[in-house]
């Protein structure tokens, strides 16, 4: 799903000059630079939602939906997934993804995700831009780190 996200984005920045098909073609043969970072966060599994959906609404805008988990109290696993730029001048797509886990009573666990196409000069955008949303996070929720 990544891939059609990056590549429809890439498309869509290649519009504007006429090039969107043969843009989105190469976007999804372009390599992916892709970066995961886990938080263990001491607060429970609603609070942390929030906390993350605000700050990844604040970063970037909101794409598809990804149904996980159980419904109601019982839901264990919640999945935000937004759309950054990143890279030289905040140009170039970031899919960023958050999956949201129970981890106990009182406690819960942030696996952020952040994947961004690299061209021939190597941005680093998806790490780049995983290790600036997760400093955020942390800050959000009071891990530091």
């Amino acid at each position: 799903m990544e891939d059609r996200i990056l590549a429809g984005e890439l498309a869509a920045l290649g519009a504007v000059g006429g090039g969107g098909p043969l843009i989105r073609a190469v976007g999804r043969l372009m390599k992916k630079d892709v970066h995961e970072i886990g938080l263990h966060v001491p607060l429970p599994f609603g609070d942390v939602v929030t906390r993350v959906s605000s700050v990844l609404g604040k970063a970037g805008r909101a794409v598809e939906a990804v149904p996980v988990g159980g419904e109601g109290e019982g839901e264990v696993e919640e999945t935000i997934r937004v759309v950054v730029g990143g890279g030289a001048a905040g140009m170039n797509p970031v899919v960023v993804t958050a999956r949201v886990r129970r981890a106990g009573a009182d406690g819960s666990e942030i696996r952020l995700r952040a994947a961004a196409k690299e061209g021939l000069i190597r941005q680093r955008a998806g790490e780049k831009t995983a290790v600036r949303l997760a400093a955020l996070l942390a800050a959000e929720t009071g891990t530091g780190g």
